[in-house]
């Protein structure tokens, strides 16, 4: 399965399929654990998008990611060089947000979290990114996303 996994993430029809229901306005849909995250290209300047999975949500104006590929993932790259974004999540569309980059340290527990409240995903998706990148899931960088009211 975690092969699978693994070659549709590297599928772009496949991972940029829930875009149009955001832009539809229908990413409600997803409930709050998928996004839409809308940043800026670091060396285009233009506007671009990925849907991507909260990997925890401490309230209602902060969602954590995990860059699954690591740092060498584009919108992790472009949201470090500009942390501010616009984020699309259940009912709240095109939401003003600033990211931050978790140190390791602020990343353990989260993982932790995760892997407690979300037991089956957490097996899968370390398996995935493992045969993706070859990582461990509790070393993939995490992103703090704080949205404005």
């Amino acid at each position: 399965m975690a092969d699978l996994g693994a070659k549709l993430l590297r599928t772009r029809w496949f991972v940029r399929a829930p875009i149009w229901l955001f832009r539809a306005r229908l990413g409600f849909v997803f409930g709050g654990r998928v996004l839409l995250l809308e940043h800026i290209g670091r060396k285009s300047g233009e506007r671009r998008y990925v849907a991507l999975e909260a990997v925890d949500r401490p309230d209602e104006n902060t969602v954590i990611l995990a860059s699954g590929f690591g740092t060498g993932s584009q919108w992790y790259r472009n949201l470090k060089a500009n942390p501010q974004c616009w984020v699309s999540i259940g009912t709240r569309n095109h939401v003003p947000a600033t990211a931050r980059m978790l140190t390791p340290e602020e990343a353990k527990p989260v993982m932790a979290e995760y892997k407690t409240v979300h037991p089956a995903a957490y097996k899968e998706l370390g398996g995935i990114i493992e045969q993706a990148i070859g990582g461990d899931i509790d070393d993939v960088p995490l992103v703090e996303l704080t949205l404005s009211n």
